[in-house]
């Protein structure tokens, strides 16, 4: 039986990509009659474990915890962030080898991220630490570990901390599969039932249309959520995760997210294999 509901909430991570997707929402550009869209912003770990326990009708999450709410959860067509020859960047003070990175110490932002995932993929036999995201420079250059799985923002400001690019798990994926690295995407509570459904996915699509549409005022609603990163770096960062495969994931995007999961079953990283339910476009 679908709830009966008069508020729907949205959450989703604190960043200028996500900031812009929503910004229609925001400043109420866009709505459902009769429903209010509420805003959560939560880092991403923690809308992962939010997401294990159905806290919220809409959620940002990791394709990796995917697996770990889909009784309760179906995937959005819209709202992915889908690195198209670039992605989670691993980074050290210094170059490093395979070798060398298998007896490191890894700072990692969370291990239900895509990110680890991807770096699992990569390289299996790694030693991490799980830091939050923002604090992963910080964690690197100051020994706290040895290397930095980046994700966010710091895939573009690392360079001026100093700190190497060892290895974009983003063309490392394109170069192995010749498909865009899968990392976020949005879900939504199938208790909400058919038509609410449908009337949210169509609101969130038309959301990041609007944003793309209107993009100067959009974009400066979105560097408000870009901390300390430039408008010119946080415009490209925006770029970068807010395209058409957010508008709609297509084949492409479908096609990689199932290799995602196909891979990571494969190489025993799932205890299952994985068939993604996406709600209707």
């Amino acid at each position: 039986m679908a709830v009966s509901l008069k508020t729907i909430t949205v959450a989703h991570s604190p960043d200028s990509d996500d900031a812009f997707m929503f910004y229609a929402i925001a400043k109420d550009k866009l709505s459902i009659p009769g429903l209010t869209i509420k805003q959560v912003l939560k880092d991403i770990q923690t809308l992962n474990h939010d997401a294990m326990k159905g806290t919220y009708e809409v959620s940002a999450i990791s394709f990796a915890a995917y697996p770990l709410v889909a009784e309760r959860y179906a995937m959005l067509p819209c709202g992915a962030s889908m690195g198209n020859k670039y992605g989670p960047l691993l980074v050290a003070r210094h170059a490093m080898t395979r070798e060398q990175l298998r007896q490191a110490k890894i700072a990692i932002p969370g291990k239900l991220t895509t990110a680890y995932l991807a770096l699992r993929l990569y390289e299996p036999e790694l030693q991490v630490i799980e830091v939050p995201f923002d604090r992963i420079l910080d964690a690197v250059n100051n020994g706290e570990a040895d290397a930095g799985l980046i994700i966010h923002e710091g895939q573009l400001t690392y360079a001026s901390s100093g700190l190497v690019k060892i290895v974009d798990l983003g063309e490392w994926w394109y170069e192995l599969t010749e498909l865009p690295l899968p990392l976020g995407g949005n879900v939504i509570r199938k208790d909400l039932g058919a038509d609410l459904i449908a009337s949210t996915t169509k609101l969130l699509k038309d959301s990041i249309v609007y944003s793309l549409t209107h993009r100067k005022e959009a974009l400066e609603y979105a560097l408000t959520f870009a901390r300390t990163m430039p408008p010119r770096l946080a415009d490209k960062f925006v770029g970068m995760y807010v395209n058409e495969l957010t508008v709609d994931l297509g084949d492409s995007g479908r096609k990689a997210i199932a290799k995602l999961f196909e891979m990571s079953w494969e190489k025993g990283l799932l205890s299952s294999p994985v068939t993604v339910e996406f709600v209707s476009a």
